[in-house]
């Protein structure tokens, strides 16, 4: 008899796109009416990867009974920083981004999965941008004491996916970053 083999596969997508409301001189964007309008500077889709952190935790919620983390929180990541499967929350080895008008990590509000995929497209993460700066990325982390706090470490959260933007984007205060994460899972066909 045959053995019977089988996987899955899990993959991420993060759609940012930065949107802006004036020009290098600071006057205001009008459309062809003469109506203020926000204007798209640059859009990044890319992959990213899940942590064996973010792997874990999947396997512990499924399968050894562990706590799900209700709520997922979206951050930027301000260094140019190559993703690893060893990233974890406490050490993720890039700098979190904490350039933006929010008092809290934005969260990542996703509808029901369907077809084996989840997105929060419906309900995207803002970022209102306070500084000029570049961003390389963006991740997804939750749980822990303080997962709400922006540029924390310390809490005991889990880092689940981080993604390198496919090229260095820069951004100036009053930008708005949408950020769209779409995760699907798949038999991986084997």
């Amino acid at each position: 008899m045959e053995n019977i083999t089988g996987g899955m596969k899990i993959k991420g997508e993060l759609l940012t796109e930065c949107y802006r409301w004036h020009d290098e001189d600071g006057n205001r964007f009008r459309d062809n009416k003469g109506r203020f309008e926000r204007r798209l500077m640059w859009a990044d889709k890319t992959h990213n990867i899940v942590t064996t952190q973010g792997l874990n935790r999947i396997l512990d919620v499924m399968f050894a009974a562990t706590t799900q983390i209700t709520t997922w929180y979206c951050t930027l990541v301000e260094t140019n920083t190559t993703p690893a499967a060893a990233m974890t929350y406490a050490t993720p080895t890039y700098t979190e981004s904490t350039a933006y008008t929010e008092t809290t990590r934005p969260a990542y509000v996703e509808a029901a999965a369907s077809a084996g995929s989840m997105t929060n497209s419906a309900n995207k993460a803002v970022f209102t941008i306070n500084a000029t700066k570049t961003m390389y990325g963006a991740s997804l982390v939750g749980g822990g004491t303080a997962p709400t706090t922006k540029g924390d470490a310390a809490g005991g959260g889990a880092l689940y996916c981080y993604a390198l933007f496919s090229a260095s984007r820069a951004v100036v205060a009053d930008d708005v970053i949408n950020l769209t994460y779409t995760v699907t899972s798949a038999d991986d066909g084997v």
